[in-house]
């Protein structure tokens, strides 16, 4: 335990407990909801899975209800069956009536933004037009907790991307991290609309579809990879605990430290119009 501490303390690493882990009370109760927005994605339908499994109501909206399937991080044998059991709008997240449908059951208590796709698909500004249409909800419907997740190498966390990767960000994905900064802007600008929310930025490492394996380290330091399973259990707890200790702030968590990247390109998690995180 002495090792694993002194090796959290040279990575600028501080570990998380994952939810199954920990006993502290939620702030949701089984009659109130969250609201998932990407539900379809690699990370979104990790958080309605999760979240249905832990008792709690979940709507999602998503471009194509078909595409919304069990994970195969958490999902084990049933991976890639129909995910069943959310309430699921189907439309456009830069469509502020379709953002607002999500809400209008009126027992939302946070939202989970887990947006993102090949530009060529998505368009430039799809995660910042998203995202401040959610925020425009929540204000709209009296919801305060917002989870948005965006990328390591986003915002401020440049230097904590791996080398290889700040190279793919300043040149085949900057339209991406361009998007992806302006969407944090919304929570972290003076004049951000989300300002006043009680956000949570989350900048995962290199994305990959594994079980999840517990291990979610947030770091000061350069990032690796984590499953997509790990992420969303991250979320699922800024999304419901009260005193979620990264309330107003950006967390880059992995659960690989160093130079690590093995960020998932399969064909699973690439390709699609709608995929997400």
């Amino acid at each position: 335990m002495k090792l694993v501490i002194a090796l959290l303390l040279l990575t600028g690493a501080e570990a998380w407990v994952p939810a199954s882990r920990r006993l502290a009370a939620p702030r949701v109760s089984p009659s109130e909801a969250i609201a998932v927005f990407g539900g379809s994605g690699g990370v979104g339908s990790e958080v309605v899975f999760q979240e249905l499994a832990k008792g709690h109501a979940v709507s999602c909206l998503v471009r194509n209800k078909a595409r919304l399937v069990v994970p195969p991080g958490s999902g084990g044998a049933k991976a890639g069956l129909p995910l069943t059991g959310a309430r699921v709008t189907e439309g456009d997240v830069t469509k502020q009536a379709d953002v607002d449908a999500v809400f209008a059951s009126g027992d939302i208590t946070a939202a989970v933004v887990t947006l993102g796709g090949k530009t060529a698909d998505v368009g430039k500004t799809m995660c910042t037009d998203g995202t401040a249409a959610v925020i425009e909800a929540c204000k709209k419907f009296g919801v305060k907790r917002v989870v948005v997740v965006t990328s390591i190498g986003a915002g401020d966390s440049e230097n904590q991307a791996p080398f290889m990767f700040k190279i793919l960000m300043n040149t085949v994905m900057k339209s991406i991290f361009t998007d992806k900064n302006n969407q944090e802007a919304l929570f972290t600008s003076a004049a951000g609309p989300g300002k006043d929310l009680e956000f949570v930025i989350v900048r995962p490492g290199g994305l990959t579809l594994e079980p999840p394996n517990g291990v979610i380290n947030v770091l000061t330091g350069e990032a690796g990879s984590i499953t997509r399973a790990d992420v969303a259990d991250f979320l699922v707890s800024a999304a419901t605990l009260a005193d979620f200790p990264y309330l107003g702030k950006a967390a880059c968590i992995s659960s690989d430290k160093g130079t690590a990247w093995n960020k998932d390109r399969t064909a699973a998690t690439q390709g699609r119009a709608d995929q997400m995180a």
